[in-house]
């Protein structure tokens, strides 16, 4: 398996409203790269209601129900009601047990969450900001909690003030040691990562301590800057939920002398609001708006920073979040609704990484699990392990720079598939398509393949059926020879109009296996074969 990533220069570098053809391949491409799997109802109803209609709806961030717990190891959160504001036994034991239930919760509420996205960029943005602002650990999944909510709050929002909040989480400070940076012990490690990571990036090296944007002595300033800030209530018997506490007496009161690279400014002493001031005085640099805007176009649309896009592309985004005081939206709406976003050579670009292949199986198909609440977060709770067994654990990037497939040149999203996990891929598909299902909670994680066959434009047309799972599953048009393959799959080798007997003949009769497991049998067979080709490893 071996996708080809190969990509002309795109025709259009124009980031000028697009207003050429709006079909099925256009819509598709947009729901593609902003959600993890849209159905081919989606595709056909953002088709109808146009580019603008479309992108308006991806960029609403829906209100969100509370994870819940399910697992009665929880000593303080009964099964059924959330533990977001619980506070944790005094026992150790018990302790640890009640965190393990609550993480589990967790990461089975954010797998829901994707598998439930909607028309949403939400979820894909979720994951985006995870990546950017790595923080894994806590010990208290409160924090964890709170950390997942203030970067999905901030998804769409003011990018400055993200990053103001981001640097006094508890996660955070807890994660580069912001918690133990004092007066008395400075720890550089969030100052570095704030300049290098997270706001304006590392650039050559032109000099000792020298990298282009920022030199040593701005890290050295910025953990003078940031002392100060303790974490207090992990795993509290009595208070709600971590909380990130100012202390005086450990901040570093004495005037910071930034470099030539900020205007060699002073940053006096401000007490708990002297991070805030030092992150306004980073943002004044125009590269910030250009760092974020390069990230978010290798996210959504091409990894290949060409010259040509950095000339024509990134300054017209940069310039639009300078324009708009560094509000995320306008930027990725114009992004979306860019002329060069839909240039034809540009899909396809981008290999799945494991979320987005798992739930462009799932959610694509509109499957998913159905049963109850211990089952239900069980299975998803299965998800996530899946996709980390791909190597993306969600919420835990390996390390403080994020997945290495969102940044390694020139490899980048090629990265995902390697010999290793390409197997995984293909066994997983396997599993949840011809296979009886992968087992949980005695009922069978699936995918529900008459569910998905009912959805399409007119399922008892074997033309129209495969037409329309190329629509959803492949960025580009594939040959003439593979849709014949995939039919041939889907009909057995017969004549169109056994199929359509035989689907119809399903239709008469609900709820009788009889007719319906040869429909659904064929359906698994075309989605098994359609998830372990190299096109739909792309997106």
């Amino acid at each position: 398996m071996n996708p080809d990533l190969s990509i002309e220069e795109p025709v259009s570098l124009s980031m000028v409203p697009y207003t050429g053809a709006w079909t099925k391949a256009e819509a598709a491409h947009l729901l593609r790269r902003t959600m993890f799997g849209a159905t081919n109802q989606q595709i056909l109803d953002a088709v109808a209601n146009g580019m603008n209609s479309t992108v308006a709806s991806l960029l609403q961030i829906p209100v969100i129900s509370d994870p819940i717990t399910y697992d009665s190891n929880d000593a303080t959160s009964a099964v059924g009601t959330t533990w977001i504001t619980s506070v944790y036994p005094s026992d150790v034991t018990s302790s640890q047990l009640t965190e393990n239930a609550r993480i589990k919760s967790l990461a089975a509420w954010i797998m829901k969450r994707v598998n439930t996205e909607n028309v949403s960029i939400a979820e894909k943005m979720c994951v985006f900001w995870q990546n950017h602002f790595s923080a894994t650990v806590a010990s208290d999944a409160r924090a964890t909690y709170n950390y997942h909510m203030l970067l999905r709050s901030h998804a769409l929002g003011n990018f400055k003030q993200m990053v103001k909040d981001v640097t006094i989480d508890p996660c955070m400070l807890l994660f580069l040691n912001g918690a133990t940076n004092t007066l008395y012990s400075p720890n550089e490690n969030y100052a570095r990562e704030l300049l290098e990571l997270f706001t304006i990036g590392k650039g050559p090296q032109i000099g000792p301590g020298d990298y282009t944007n920022y030199k040593e002595e701005d890290v050295a300033a910025g953990a003078k800057i940031l002392t100060g800030y303790l974490v207090d209530g992990l795993r509290s018997t009595t208070l709600p939920s971590p909380v990130a506490t100012y202390t005086s007496f450990l901040h570093d009161t004495s005037t910071k002398q930034l470099s030539t690279h900020f205007g060699s400014v002073t940053v006096p002493n401000a007490g708990a609001n002297e991070y805030s001031n030092y992150i306004d005085i980073i943002f004044q640099q125009p590269q910030v708006a250009t760092y974020i805007c390069t990230k978010l176009y290798r996210y959504f649309v091409n990894y290949d920073l060409t010259p040509a896009v950095m000339t024509d592309v990134i300054p017209e985004m940069a310039a639009t979040m300078i324009a708009n005081n560094y509000d995320i939206l306008p930027v990725v709406e114009q992004l979306l609704k860019s002329e060069h976003f839909y240039d034809v050579s540009l899909r396809g670009s981008i290999i799945r990484g494991p979320i987005e292949l798992l739930f462009g199986m799932f959610n694509a198909t509109n499957s998913g699990p159905n049963f109850n609440l211990a089952v239900d977060s069980e299975m998803y709770l299965t998800l996530y392990w899946l996709a980390e067994s791909m190597g993306q654990a969600y919420a835990t990037p390996p390390s403080v720079a994020g997945w290495i497939e969102y940044y390694q040149a020139p490899a980048f999203s090629k990265l995902w598939v390697n010999s290793t996990h390409i197997k995984t891929r293909f066994d997983i598909a396997n599993y949840i398509t011809v296979y009886p299902g992968i087992p949980v909670g005695g009922q069978n994680l699936k995918l529900n393949a008459l569910a998905f066959v009912d959805g399409l434009s007119l399922p008892s047309d074997p033309v129209i059926v495969i037409d329309d799972m190329c629509d959803v599953f492949f960025p580009k048009a594939i040959s003439a020879i593979q849709k014949t393959t995939l039919k041939f799959i889907l009909t057995n080798g017969q004549p169109d109009f056994e199929w359509t007997i035989q689907y119809n003949d399903y239709i008469a009769n609900p709820g009788n296996t009889t007719f319906s497991n040869p429909v659904k049998q064929r359906i698994e067979l075309v989605l098994a074969r359609i998830f372990q080709m190299p096109e739909f490893q792309t997106i």
